[in-house]
């Protein structure tokens, strides 16, 4: 066949106007080029697509049937443009995410509906990891954004901050100092501690261990934990203490206290990072969408 889009869309138009000369007006064409046109149309297909008089024309049975067809091309191909242009404007495509257990019991839950409002045909891929995977992931261009316990010290990174959290202590029910509201952090200088490992929480120790220091100790880990939820279970369990944040009360458990602390004044930084080397469309809305966020909290 040696047609193409032009001739379906010139037969469409004969075809809802059942009259050449409208047709060919409300396609800015001339009438006789259009005639050519659907009688080449109809040589190429081999049937009569029109039954023509001096005063009317109506469509074959055989044009019905092609005028269904024509119409189900043109909106997939109008689809389909669609489709491109808002690829490359980002508005469609898929966003990998990893996050903290400090970032997804904080703002990230809000910021991420708010921003699949905005963009409902971008999917977004959440991946819970620690920050360490998390970079690792990004270097390999597993990720396109992290967010991570921070800031981090990568020139090669972006980041922007998402929220600042106190550092509170968590204790189980049965602990003598669960009764209080506050502690200083000098009074649990001899518990034991319940934490991630130094190695998955290496991040997070940068924030731990000059805290304790300052107050006169070293933190006595005696339990390790993948994450919040395990090292909130094994103090539960009575094995020891533990220094998280504020939003560590969004996922508290039954059988815990947690304490704030009078003399810590430090905040732990959760930022969204992310390699402006490699920014597809839909990474450039988010990453707006991240600033703007940003922007619009320090104003507010």
């Amino acid at each position: 066949m040696k047609f193409g889009l032009r001739h379906i869309r010139y037969f469409i138009a004969v075809a809802e106007e059942l009259h050449f000369r409208r047709a060919a007006e409300r396609l800015g064409i001339a009438q006789p080029a259009l005639s050519r046109a659907i009688r080449y149309l109809e040589k190429e297909l081999g049937v009569e697509l029109f039954d023509r008089s001096n005063r009317s024309v109506t469509i074959t049975t055989a044009g019905e049937t092609f005028f269904e067809g024509c119409l189900t091309i043109v909106n997939s191909v109008e689809h389909v443009i669609e489709n491109t242009r808002r690829v490359n404007q980002g508005q469609i495509g898929a966003l990998r995410i990893g996050y903290t257990d400090t970032a997804i019991s904080g703002v990230l839950p809000g910021q991420l509906k708010a921003f699949q409002d905005q963009q409902p045909g971008i999917v977004l891929q959440p991946h819970h990891d620690v920050t360490t995977t998390q970079l690792q992931k990004l270097d390999q261009g597993v990720l396109d954004f992290g967010f991570v316990t921070g800031p981090i010290d990568r020139s090669e990174y972006e980041q922007c901050p998402i929220q600042s959290e106190s550092f509170v202590c968590v204790v189980y029910e049965a602990h003598p100092l669960a009764v209080r509201k506050s502690i200083r952090l000098e009074e649990i200088s001899g518990e034991d501690f319940v934490h991630g490992s130094s190695k998955d929480w290496q991040q997070f120790y940068a924030y731990l261990f000059p805290l304790c220091r300052r107050s006169g100790f070293e933190p006595r880990i005696v339990q390790e934990a993948y994450n919040t939820a395990g090292i909130l279970g094994l103090v539960a369990s009575g094995m020891g203490v533990t220094i998280l944040t504020d939003s560590v009360r969004n996922s508290i458990v039954p059988g815990l206290a947690v304490l704030e602390f009078e003399d810590v004044f430090e905040q732990l930084q959760t930022m969204a990072v992310w390699r402006p080397d490699i920014m597809t469309g839909s990474k450039r809305l988010f990453a707006e969408f991240l600033r703007d966020t940003r922007s619009n909290s320090s104003n507010s």
